[in-house]
């Protein structure tokens, strides 16, 4: 039976993964629900996660711990490997600890602790002890620290927010914890140059696959700017668990130039974090950032998570709606309330038999609307897509970034004779 938290209190926080040269996933998926089932906010990257991309996620993510399942054979030397590229990044203190059935011996164990690993859980540990002990272990208060820099920093200043956002005033959750970090400059400077898209859609219609093929085109054409992502998941509502699991389908934002943190509803029913709209904030007043992608959770209908429809603040420049073409038939398209308010709209998964009749009735769906957004077919799940181009060409000119065309240069070949 699932534990709820106690009122008031913050949820721990664990990053699992499985390491490089691994496809072995269906222990670590296993307790990744367990965990969620007994209230643990898990972000889960993945198998075949490189030592140098599980320190980036744990200090971007600020979590208690790391997790990593390991049946490869490699685990002296890659759990080694992660500590010492979590002390690179300022994020020592985070502990690791692990498993790999019957492929870590006792012998090994005594060698990884030496090494600084925290525990190894052995093959026929029950499933209760090892969500008991790391509960039990990993929980600790994650407080404001001076020391931090850089991405930590930012990621502490989210924590903080997350742990705040209770607070009726969202104007006192920004004061109480936004810090800039060491060396950011005026952010007066940047704030102009920063462009917020607020991505929504229904769960499924490859929203997060989407953003990461959009990252790949900004890093591109941009080799010296950085861009945000601030991923949504819901929590469960019996627990306050949840599995945070869009960087599994985040390939070109495992970047050092793409700050990632991931968000739990945590209860707050509108598709965002209650923290969203602070964490936002901070992230503009950093100073680091040319562009923010904002994920809603999957919506329903009448999903409205970024404001657009209310008298309120408006948390974001610019919605990007993205929908597939299995929503079910026109009448359905009828009902979908942020169609009218986005400023683009993306039919994605074009590489469905139902694209063509669903552009035709998506397109006619959008000419009824007052200011009507731009439609871009896309196929995110294809490199180099021609829709994701022209949608991200959108966007550039948006942000007013310039000398934008979305893709790689054309070859220019010379035949000389």
């Amino acid at each position: 039976m699932a534990v709820l938290r106690p009122p008031g209190r913050a949820p721990l926080r664990i990053l699992t993964a499985v390491p490089l040269c691994d496809g072995h996933d269906s222990a670590v998926v296993t307790i990744n629900l367990e965990l969620a089932r007994h209230g643990t906010e898990v972000i889960y990257l993945g198998y075949h996660q490189a030592a140098s991309a599980i320190a980036r996620a744990a200090a971007q993510e600020d979590v208690h711990a790391v997790g990593l399942s390991s049946y490869n054979g490699g685990h002296r030397v890659f759990f080694r490997e992660v500590i010492a590229q979590l002390r690179l990044r300022g994020a020592g203190d985070i502990p690791i600890f692990g498993g790999g059935g019957g492929t870590i011996t006792a012998a090994d164990e005594r060698v990884m602790r030496r090494a600084g690993v925290d525990r190894i859980f052995f093959a026929g540990t029950p499933l209760p002890e090892i969500v008991a002990s790391i509960g039990r272990d990993y929980r600790r208060p994650l407080k404001r620290d001076a020391k931090l820099a850089g991405d930590r920093a930012l990621a502490r200043a989210i924590t903080l927010i997350e742990c705040r956002a209770g607070s009726p005033d969202p104007a006192v959750r920004v004061a109480r914890t936004v810090r800039m970090p060491a060396g950011s400059g005026d952010p007066a400077l940047h704030r102009h140059r920063c462009l917020v898209v607020g991505v929504a859609g229904p769960g499924g219609a490859g929203k997060s696959t989407l953003i990461d093929e959009l990252t790949s085109r900004f890093l591109r054409a941009h080799p010296g700017r950085r861009l945000a992502i601030l991923a949504n998941d819901p929590s469960h509502p019996d627990s306050g668990g949840a599995i945070l699991g869009d960087r599994v389908s985040s390939i070109y934002a495992q970047d050092d130039r793409v700050f990632f943190r991931s968000l739990a509803t945590r209860g707050h029913l509108t598709g965002l974090s209650a923290a969203a709209p602070a964490a936002i904030e901070t992230l503009r007043r950093s100073g680091e950032f040319d562009l923010i992608f904002v994920e809603s959770i999957g919506i329903g209908q009448e999903g409205d998570p970024f404001g657009t429809f209310g008298a309120g603040p408006k948390w974001v420049d610019a919605v990007l709606f993205v929908l597939a073409p299995h929503y079910g038939g026109r009448i359905q398209l009828q009902k979908i309330a942020l169609l009218n308010g986005a400023d683009l709209v993306a039919l994605n998964k074009c590489d469905d038999p139902r694209a063509t009749t669903a552009k035709t009735e998506l397109a006619a769906r959008l000419a009824g609307v007052g200011k009507q957004p731009p439609l871009f077919a896309t196929v995110a799940a294809h490199h180099e897509d021609l829709g994701v181009h022209r949608l991200y060409a959108a966007i550039a000119e948006l942000a007013g970034f310039s000398d934008e065309t979305g893709g790689e240069k054309p070859c220019q070949l010379q035949v000389l004779g």
